[in-house]
């Protein structure tokens, strides 16, 4: 028998009737008996320090399954000769319905308006439209595809943007001449050394006046000081699923700047993606304890 640790109980219920697994459920507090037996570990979909310092005491442990397409901090702790497999599509629909829903609350301005309502004020204007806009995609994998689908009925223009160049996609190297002509510019790169900073002074400096930076990516991606001071003196919007740090402190300036509408990085965090990380656990399972080649591979 292969036992297998998952972070939660609907996943373990995924793989009990797996012919040769051991199932138990470890959320990064009380541990279950024998990690010293564990072959194929999930951790919990954000890991805890306790989550992933216990890998060091799994000698027998070959599979790591993520719940995230993100792994950079997952590096640092796997051990040598372990496979790294992360949830590539699995958080796509959820992050691209909050990617849209977050352009269109933060351009309608609901923020402002659902303050009104509460202060029982009737606060009619004008507001910016979806309609005609501008949008600068950076990051054109699969959720990058994800948002583009459902922004395509709303009218607008769309530039995509990935690491490299190929047709009908630029290079983000090409970044400083496009931000200047988009109404909106949403991050949807992975957390790499190449992206740590991407979106920095200078580049939110280029950013047309009244221009709307979405970040649905990592809090890294983006200089926060710099976003701080951009959308504070008014030139900028921003809708942020992510920040840097995170958790952001209470005391933070970003939790009370106008025109700044803020999520605490729940844009994946929906039954769908629950259940497509089920699905991937299950299937990883099996083509692990049958010697099928794994999906999703990232290391080695």
């Amino acid at each position: 028998m292969s036992r297998v640790w998952v972070a939660r109980a609907d996943l373990a219920a995924a793989v009990a009737d797996l012919p040769g697994a051991t199932v138990d459920v470890y959320d990064g507090g009380a541990e279950p008996a024998a990690p010293d037996e564990v072959e194929f570990y999930v951790p919990v979909l954000l890991p805890s320090p306790a989550s992933l310092e216990i890998m060091a005491r799994m000698p027998r442990l070959r599979v790591v399954q993520l719940q995230t397409a993100g792994y950079d901090g997952v590096v640092p702790h796997l051990p040598a000769g372990v496979t790294l497999c992360n949830a590539r599509g699995a958080h796509d629909a959820g992050t691209a319905e909050w990617a849209v829903g977050a352009i269109i609350a933060s351009l309608r301005r609901f923020p402002e308006f659902a303050a009104s309502q509460r202060a029982g004020r009737w606060d009619y204007r004008h507001t910016p439209a979806l309609a005609d806009s501008r949008v600068l995609l950076v990051g054109y994998g699969a959720i990058g595809r994800a948002v583009e689908r459902r922004l395509a009925p709303f009218e607008v223009e769309i530039t995509r943007v990935a690491s490299r160049p190929r047709d009908g996609v630029h290079g983000v190297a090409e970044l400083p001449g496009l931000v200047p002509h988009a109404d909106v510019v949403v991050l949807l790169v992975p957390a790499t050394p190449q992206t740590k900073g991407l979106v920095d002074a200078d580049l939110l400096a280029r950013m047309k006046d009244g221009a709307l930076l979405v970040n649905a990516a990592r809090g890294s991606v983006v200089d926060t000081a710099a976003l701080v001071a951009e959308t504070a003196a008014g030139r900028l919007r921003a809708a942020l699923d992510v920040t840097d740090p995170e958790p952001l402190p209470a005391d933070h300036p970003l939790w009370r700047t106008p025109g700044v509408f803020l999520t605490p990085h729940v844009a994946g965090s929906t039954p769908a993606s629950s259940r497509r990380i089920a699905r991937l656990v299950r299937e990883q399972a099996r083509r692990y304890l049958t010697g099928e080649p794994l999906e999703n591979v990232m290391f080695p």
